[in-house]
């Protein structure tokens, strides 16, 4: 079935042109809209290889001629912007030439029993969205946001995260008292107490806890721990960005039961 031909956008003061530049450039506007910005190639291929069906597609004006053949059908909507009013919704600093804008997922239940990645208050977008993409990667499905936490369908976190969104089951903005619904270990880093991660037995499947980028896990996380461990550090740096230490863990887990 063919698709109407796609609305063009001319005007700055267009009012769906308003609500992209929002969603686009503000971290939290998803909450409120209950949509999500997604932009460029990569993770608007990376949505739709998992079954996302976005609710608009965008695209410069420019780009739709040679865009038209493989995306013409890949939105319910489709809508062209004048080159340079995509540029001036863009929040990349090279824009991009389309984007998608997808109904944000229903906040899932919380599966006691998942291999998890708890985020207490970590706040840079970058280190949230390297996480999930480590989280995907090393087989923990379920990323639990405690509130503090950067969000995690914010425009940032989504181009740090690679894709990673589509495959995971996020929640957040929630209490630490949520973590006592797991029904796995919880595990933590300390810079400075528990075994060496290279010699501890780790429990699968567990549940991850990394913390502030600044204070670490807080006490109430802390306090529901099984087991904390420490990072090997040889070259004697007295800590590591949240992010690798969260990828060494991860890996360190997701091979020890393989």
């Amino acid at each position: 079935m063919s698709s109407p031909d796609p609305q063009l956008i001319s005007s700055r003061e267009n009012p769906l042109l308003k609500e992209l530049r929002r969603l686009a450039q503000d971290s939290t506007a998803y909450r409120k809209q209950q949509r999500v910005w997604i932009e460029g190639d990569h993770l608007c291929r990376a949505a739709l290889a998992r079954g996302v069906r976005p609710a608009l597609a965008v695209f410069a004006e420019s780009a739709w001629p040679q865009a038209r053949t493989e995306w013409a059908t890949a939105a319910a909507k489709t809508v062209l912007v004048a080159d340079a009013l995509f540029a001036g919704i863009s929040g990349l600093e090279s824009p991009a030439t389309m984007a998608f804008a997808i109904d944000l997922p229903a906040a899932p239940a919380l599966d006691p029993l998942a291999a998890s990645v708890i985020l207490d208050r970590v706040q840079d977008a970058g280190n949230v969205g390297a996480i999930l993409r480590s989280a995907g990667a090393f087989g923990f499905r379920q990323v639990i946001a405690l509130k503090g936490t950067a969000a995690l369908w914010s425009p940032k976190v989504l181009r740090a995260g690679m894709g990673a969104h589509f495959g995971l089951r996020l929640l957040e903005s929630l209490e630490p008292a949520a973590l006592d619904a797991l029904a796995v270990p919880i595990l933590v880093t300390s810079s400075h107490h528990g075994e060496f991660l290279h010699q501890a037995g780790l429990p699968w499947p567990c549940a991850w806890a990394l913390g502030h980028e600044g204070q670490g896990v807080g006490d109430e996380v802390g306090s529901r721990a099984s087991l904390a461990v420490r990072i090997a550090q040889p070259g004697g740096e007295e800590s590591l960005n949240v992010s690798c230490a969260a990828a060494i863990c991860l890996h360190a887990s997701a091979t020890s039961h393989a």
